[in-house]
C-alpha cells in the first residue's frame, strides 16, 4: 500500500523527492495508518479542491486493501508537520 500511495502522491505534486510514505500503526478502529507527507508547497496539489484528491486518493487506497483484505486510513500531512512530530518524540540529551 505505501508504494501504491507513493506513486500516485509523485505525479500530483511539483517536488516528488520531498513525498515520503511511512506506516504508523494501527488507529483505534484497528485500520492501518499511512502517513504521507509532501513539502508544503504541494499541500494543495495533493488535497485538491475541497479535497476532492485526497478523497480519491483514500478511495483508491482503500479498495486496493479490500482486494487485500485488509483496512488502511492515509494521513496527509506536510514534511515540517512530520519533522516537528518527531522531534517531539525524541527523548531530550
Amino acid at each position: 500500500m505505501e508504494k501504491l500511495v507513493e506513486t500516485i502522491a509523485r505525479y500530483l505534486v511539483d517536488s516528488p523527492d520531498d513525498v515520503t510514505v511511512q506506516g504508523i500503526g494501527e488507529d483505534d478502529r484497528n485500520e492501518e495508518v499511512l502517513q504521507l507527507s509532501v513539502s508544503s508547497d504541494d499541500m494543495g496539489k495533493v488535497i485538491g479542491k475541497q479535497g476532492r484528491i485526497a478523497k480519491a486518493l483514500r478511495t483508491v487506497v482503500k479498495a486496493a486493501a479490500t482486494k487485500q483484505h485488509r483496512q488502511v486510513n492515509v494521513e496527509i500531512v506536510s514534511n515540517e508537520e512530520m519533522a516537528e512530530a518527531a522531534n517531539a518524540a525524541e527523548p531530550e540529551e
